[in-house]
């Protein structure tokens, strides 16, 4: 199909998702970019966020990706990311911890390890459904 290009999301450890899509969203330093076929070439850092998949058959695929880099090349779109979570591997609890403890210590500072660790647990919150992940 023309309306599609090939997409991978990987990790040092293991590659996530892999297939034709005809749409990536997620978040650069710039905000949130849409990749499509024939996009331009690009390469960008990626920030926390929920990036979702749009298959070639129609279906969704998203994940919560937490830094690294998005690459688009010769119609290809390649995400390479240091850590990247499936729904399946989101623990809502330990998340929670985190998202609590991160808001804490931005309370009596602005430490970017703290805001960086906050935005992950939105991040993986959000990915598993959690409406009350984002005050």
């Amino acid at each position: 199909m023309a309306n599609t290009f090939p997409f991978s999301l990987v990790t040092p450890e293991r590659t996530l998702l892999k297939g034709d899509a005809t749409m990536v969203i997620l978040r650069t330093g710039g905000g949130d970019i849409a990749f499509m076929a024939g996009h331009a070439p690009f390469i960008g850092s990626i920030e926390p966020c929920v990036m979702t998949v749009t298959l070639a058959d129609g279906a969704t695929s998203r994940a919560a990706v937490h830094a690294g880099f998005v690459h688009v090349a010769n119609s290809v779109v390649r995400v390479l990311a240091d850590i990247a979570e499936l729904p399946d591997d989101i623990d809502v609890e330990r998340a929670r911890r985190a998202k609590s403890r991160a808001e804490e210590k931005l309370i009596n500072s602005n430490d970017a390890s703290a805001e960086a660790a906050l935005r992950r647990a939105h991040a993986r919150l959000e990915l598993a459904g959690v409406r009350d992940s984002i005050k």
